[in-house]
């Protein structure tokens, strides 16, 4: 029998390394979009820490805030959870829900301070106070992030706990990367868009100009939509985990009734399909707000509760 070169192994290996790297890839995109909520919310979060900052010191804090991010997720929160995944795989279904809680908690929060036009969130950033609190006001800024890191990272390791270990790895690897890039660098942009706009404005087009001016008059209310995409994605993820997440754990009665709306709606011609997710997403927002309402209520009546904030983002 002819021994095969190492030229030829490695040439027939070269689809199943391919067709292993689609894999993950396929994977890791379908775990990033079940955290779609938590990754608008920590693009809208992230930018008030760099507001009012001169322009030379906003993106070397966004660059330290998203290495603090990175690190977060590849040295703690995945090893963390992979080693949960493989010695109690059912606790990831409680930890998710906990989750769940705090994303419901998060979104009635922001609803609830909005209509009683609490500004809290508004007061000016430690950095604006001196060089000496940038240090500090990062580290709150990666804290904050890990919250949101750590949720991100279950909701995504829920969808292939499936996998095999050195598979699931590898994806929540790729997802950590991804969500990291892809959220600072939308956090980049949106916090160096009013420099853009002014520099636009500076050429002599008349064109050029009122571009440059939409962009720089624009920001507020991205930022603003941002905010309120953030708050609605976070219900309607917090509630649907709560949904999914009691089913599983064996009370589906609530989940049940949902699929019972969806399916009368399902018949409609042409769009049964469309009506059946928004039945399905409005309520779990739904859930989500009344469960995050409790929620707040009860801190509410806690010591620390009434002292303080406790909103974490």
């Amino acid at each position: 029998m002819r021994r095969r070169k190492p030229t030829e192994v490695r040439i027939l290996y070269l689809p199943l390394a391919a067709a292993s790297i689609d894999d993950v890839g396929a994977a890791a995109g379908r775990a990033s979009v079940k955290a779609a909520g938590v990754v608008v919310d920590d693009a809208a979060v992230t930018p008030r820490y760099v507001s009012g900052l001169a322009a030379e010191r906003e993106l070397p804090i966004i660059r330290r805030i998203a290495v603090g991010s990175l690190r977060n997720k590849l040295l703690i929160i995945l090893p963390a959870a992979l080693l949960l995944s493989a010695i109690a795989p059912k606790v990831v279904e409680i930890i998710l829900m906990l989750g769940g809680c705090f994303l419901c908690y998060e979104g009635a929060h922001k609803i609830i301070h909005a209509l009683r036009h609490d500004d809290h969130d508004h007061d000016a950033p430690a950095v604006q106070l001196g060089p000496d609190a940038e240090s500090e006001t990062i580290k709150g800024a990666i804290r904050t992030d890990f919250i949101l890191s750590a949720e991100i990272m279950v909701i995504a390791l829920k969808e292939v706990i499936t996998e095999p270990l050195v598979s699931r790895g590898a994806i929540l690897v790729v997802v950590a990367v991804g969500i990291t890039v892809a959220v600072y660098g939308v956090v980049a942009l949106i916090v160096k868009m009013d420099d853009i706009g002014l520099t636009i404005a500076q050429r002599p087009s008349a064109g050029a100009q009122r571009i440059g001016r939409a962009l720089v008059t624009s920001m507020p209310k991205v930022l603003a939509a941002l905010s309120v995409i953030g708050t609605a994605a976070m219900l309607w993820v917090g509630g649907h985990i709560l949904l999914a997440g009691s089913d599983e754990l064996g009370w589906s009665t609530p989940y049940h009734l949902v699929h019972i709306l969806e399916h009368g709606v399902h018949g409609v011609p042409g769009v049964g399909a469309v009506l059946g997710w928004v039945v399905n997403t409005v309520v779990s927002a739904l859930v989500g707000l009344v469960v995050g309402a409790v929620i707040v209520g009860l801190i509410a009546m806690l010591p620390f509760g009434k002292t303080k904030d406790t909103q974490p983002g």
